[in-house]
C-alpha cells in the first residue's frame, strides 16, 4: 500500500482524546450545580463505568461529583435572577437572547448555559425584570434589559 494512505506513525500508540476538564473554578470557590446537572454527571459516569472505561474523564467525573453542591431552584415568586435561572434579556438594538445560569461543570455554550462565575452571569445575578445591567466585554460595554426569569426543575 502506498504511504499516502497510511499514517507515518502507525507504530505509535493512539493519542487519547482530550478529556473535558474538571470544573474551572478558582480554589476555594464552591462547586455549585443544578439538580439536573448532578444527574447528568452521574449518568455519564455510570455509562462510562458500565462500559468499563477508565481514564481522565472518569477521574474528572468522580472528582466533580465529590465536590459538587446541589442548589435547587428558589421558591416562588421568581422575581430575581438566582442560580439555575433562565434569563431572557433584550439588548440595546432590541435583540432578545436567553441564558441559563448553571454550575461550571454543566456550562454549554451551544445551549447558552453559562457558568455562575462568568462575568455575564455575575452581571445578571440578583437583577429583576425591567432592570438594566451593564457588562463590560472585550468588544465594549453591553446594556441588557431583563425581560423574563424562569427556572427548569429537571
Amino acid at each position: 500500500m502506498s504511504k499516502a494512505f497510511t499514517r507515518e506513525s502507525d507504530d505509535l500508540p493512539e493519542r487519547p482524546s482530550a478529556p473535558r476538564p474538571a470544573s474551572a473554578l478558582p480554589a476555594g470557590v464552591r462547586n455549585y450545580i443544578t439538580p439536573g446537572g448532578a444527574k447528568r454527571l452521574q449518568a455519564e459516569l455510570d455509562a462510562l463505568l458500565h462500559s468499563n472505561a477508565v481514564g481522565p474523564r472518569v477521574a474528572a467525573l468522580r472528582q466533580a461529583l465529590q465536590t459538587i453542591e446541589i442548589v435547587p431552584p428558589p421558591p416562588p415568586p421568581y422575581d430575581s435572577v438566582r442560580f439555575g435561572a433562565t434569563v431572557i434579556v433584550r439588548d440595546s438594538i432590541g435583540q432578545e437572547e436567553s441564558y441559563r445560569i448553571v454550575g461550571a461543570d454543566e456550562t454549554d455554550i451551544d445551549r447558552d448555559w453559562i457558568s455562575w462565575v462568568s462575568p455575564l452571569a455575575r452581571a445578571l445575578l440578583n437583577a429583576r425584570p425591567g432592570d438594566q445591567v451593564r457588562i463590560k466585554l472585550p468588544g465594549g460595554e453591553r446594556v441588557l434589559e431583563i425581560k423574563a426569569i424562569t427556572y427548569d426543575f429537571l
